[in-house]
């Protein structure tokens, strides 16, 4: 987890970034301050003129960092490998707001894995929730769950499905994560 204090930096391009909670793009302009105030799963959310934000790791260097590194994966997997390697992908996946993963956060409700015919590939679904209904950010984080989990070998397809039911509630995190949010 990323404990470290809150760090200024200088935007140094134009970059688009999305607005925390509703999602809706914005435009950073070369000169704005921001602040850092998490850097976890390969995004940054940054804090600029008061509007909490989420900076893609891909423009990094729109803050003068260098776009962070993913995790090594094996190029050759079996059946039985590919499960645990979803799950470690979606512990890299973070809401831009919570200091936590969403698997300890406890939004993913399902991860199943099918053979695709006529192919050694795997489709990957997942069902997952949001900590609130209106979350604009449901399709930035469902966006990159998609993008990590289709990254990993012998997954073909990945379908990710926004449900509901159960509501999420706190309950529903990891011992690990209370601790982490000191509840």
């Amino acid at each position: 987890m990323n404990r470290r204090p809150r760090e200024d930096v200088l935007v140094r391009r134009t970059v688009m970034v999305e607005a925390i909670p509703s999602g809706a793009p914005i435009e950073l302009q070369a000169g704005q301050l921001a602040q850092i105030t998490q850097a976890l799963g390969g995004s940054f959310t940054l804090l600029v003129e008061g509007q909490l934000t989420r900076l893609k790791g891909v423009d990094a260097d729109a803050i003068g960092k260098t776009p962070p590194q993913t995790a090594p994966v094996p190029t050759e997997v079996h059946d039985g490998d590919v499960e645990p390697l979803v799950w470690d992908a979606l512990r890299t996946c973070y809401d831009p707001e919570i200091p936590v993963n969403i698997v300890d956060l406890g939004l993913v409700y399902r991860c199943a894995l099918e053979p695709l015919e006529d192919s050694d590939k795997l489709r990957v679904v997942i069902d997952m929730t949001l900590t609130a209904p209106g979350c604009g950010m449901g399709e930035a984080i469902a966006d990159e769950v998609c993008d990590k989990v289709l990254a990993l070998p012998r997954v073909g397809e990945i379908t990710v499905n926004m449900v509901f039911t159960p509501p999420w509630d706190r309950s529903m995190m990891s011992e690990a994560a209370q601790l982490a949010l000191g509840l």
